[in-house]
């Protein structure tokens, strides 16, 4: 679907780009910028496209009865022990905490002044894709790669400005299956990834290089070391283009999808040269599962809730990736846990503290090297956790028993119970979040939970899985098409009672109901909600 956007023609370079509204210094969509993002896009939209067309053909070769295994033809290169990943530059080599959150300045500035190592500044789940949200986020990364970033919040009169101690910056382009319909090339919407990597590499790389940094980047949603390989062909490209030494950029790749668990290690091996590390990402993780065996009446998941870093398949995936990440001397990253502070409740916030702090203290003993956290007031509490557990600035030489890891252990379904409360609360959380997200916010606090696009992919999946699958819920109910309307429609009227009337017709809960209900009883299952609701992000600046 085409968006109705006026865009400006550079017909002599085959360039369109859409206006921002309001003031922005015109340092971001520059005509040099723009024509390096071209050139990107001319030479691998191609790969790209094909990229997904695998990914078509391995779900359908899934759907006919195909398994998910590590591949016999590259089995040479898990066996060859000669092998490793470049090694850290000097401010990526303690990750003990990275923070992670959208791009908007305040967020920016908070984030790197956080005391975290690492700040991972985030256009895809955390940034619903305005065009406004992707430029300024562009501008206000440039201005924190500079140090100029500021920010006086009119509200309250507060004022923001970076300290002396910074966390490293990392960006997170969107993935490879998102387009950017904002500009377009030769007529043609462009690979938002190529938007997002294209526009930062171009401004940063090299004043980062000459800050004593380099351009870092987190991958996500791979799902093949054929992608990883293509990633590591833009990396190569780009570098020369600019003229920049290769091997300065590194990659730390997300493991966030059920196939590419099964190829981790070629994963890393094709981002040899510029890979950083791998990180857990558990909760897309968890939903490219359910979606990835959708076809599967046997592969039907409990509640969400119940889907944690200590179910068995989930504890396989987590100490794998550990095992080969520091048999290639890469950082293995731990995941995303989604409890925030709790304000005005100090026994709810003390619970949520102790369960971040057990959650750190796993992944810290099992051999991770450091772990996410989404907000600033969690960092002292991951850095004491990983400080005690881990005596250097990793444990990447730290010899661990080798987790005998098999495919069947990845492919174990969690145990867990099916409950009515589940499924209200997949599409409390679901719709309240896209309604978020068609605002324009990316990152949303619901019931002391940090949710993402991530989070509400896991809730809107779950309930086409029980759904189309004629679950039982343990209390006898069968999910029926009835059952699904009936509890949206309470659970909407909960929410309007709870945030206000005015709150709530003044939003768009009427196109995110609309939306939500789409990719529940849609057949086939939409890949993506942000692809289906990308048509709509824009319609009122549009």
């Amino acid at each position: 679907m085409s968006l109705a956007i006026p865009l400006e023609v550079d017909r002599q370079n085959g360039i369109a780009v859409a206006p921002i509204a309001g003031d922005l210094p015109d340092t971001v969509l520059t005509p040099d910028a723009l024509a390096f993002v071209a050139a990107l896009t001319r030479r691998f939209r191609p790969s790209i496209r094909a990229a997904l067309a695998r990914r078509e053909m391995r779900q359908g070769a899934l759907a006919a009865g195909g398994i998910l295994q590590f591949l016999p033809e590259t089995s040479p290169i898990r066996h060859d022990r000669d092998w490793g990943v470049a090694a850290a530059p000097r401010d990526l080599r303690q990750r003990k905490v990275e923070i992670t959150g959208p791009v908007d300045r305040k967020m920016i500035i908070n984030a790197l002044n956080s005391g975290a190592d690492v700040f991972m500044a985030d256009f895809e789940d955390a940034t619903a894709p305005t065009w406004e949200n992707v430029v300024r986020g562009q501008q206000n990364v440039y201005d924190a790669v500079r140090r100029s970033i500021t920010y006086d919040d009119g509200a309250t009169g507060k004022s923001y400005r970076l300290g002396e101690q910074l966390a490293t910056l990392v960006v997170r382009p969107r993935g490879l299956h998102l387009t950017e319909q904002h500009l377009t090339i030769d007529g043609l919407s462009t690979p938002a990834s190529l938007v997002d990597f294209g526009l930062f590499f171009f401004h940063n790389a090299a004043e980062l290089v000459a800050r004593g940094s380099g351009p870092y980047f987190y991958l996500p949603k791979i799902e093949s070391h054929t992608e990883a390989r293509l990633w590591n062909n833009i990396f190569v490209a780009a570098q020369h283009m600019l003229s920049i030494p290769r091997g300065t950029i590194r990659a730390t790749v997300l493991i966030e999808t059920l196939p590419a668990a099964f190829e981790m290690e070629e994963i890393l091996y094709e981002l040899r040269e510029h890979a950083s590390g791998l990180n857990c990402g558990r909760w897309d993780y968890i939903f490219s599962s359910i979606k990835t065996r959708r076809h599967d009446p046997a592969a039907v998941y409990p509640d969400r809730a119940q889907v944690t870093m200590t179910q068995p398949s989930m504890r396989a995936y987590s100490r794998l990736l550990i095992e080969i990440c520091h048999r290639r001397g890469a950082y293995a990253i731990g995941g995303m846990s989604a409890f925030i502070p709790v304000k005005n409740d100090p026994l709810a916030n003390e619970k949520a503290f102790a369960q971040v702090r057990d959650d750190k203290l796993r992944e810290a003993t099992d051999g991770h090297d450091g772990t996410w956290v989404a907000h600033p007031a969690l960092v002292p509490v991951a850095r004491e956790v990983f400080d005690r557990v881990v005596a250097g600035s990793h444990q990447i030489d730290r010899e661990l028993a080798p987790p005998g890891v098999a495919a069947a252990d990845l492919l174990q379904i969690p145990v867990g119970t099916r409950t009515t409360a589940g499924l209200r609360q997949n599409v409390r959380v679901g719709i309240q979040y896209m309604e978020a997200w068609l605002r324009g916010q990316g990152a949303v606090p619901l019931y002391n939970l940090m949710e993402d696009a991530a989070t509400a992919e896991i809730s809107r999946t779950q309930a086409w899985q029980w759904l189309h699958h004629h679950v039982t819920l343990d209390d006898g109910t069968p999910v029926t098409l009835e059952l699904f309307q009936r509890v949206l429609r309470e659970e909407m009227d909960a929410v309007r009672q709870e945030i206000g009337a005015a709150r709530y017709d003044s939003g768009r809960f009427g196109l995110a109901i609309s939306l939500f209900e789409t990719l529940v009883t849609s057949d086939p299952l939409p890949d993506f909600l942000t692809t289906l609701a990308y048509a709509r992000l824009d319609c009122r600046a549009a």
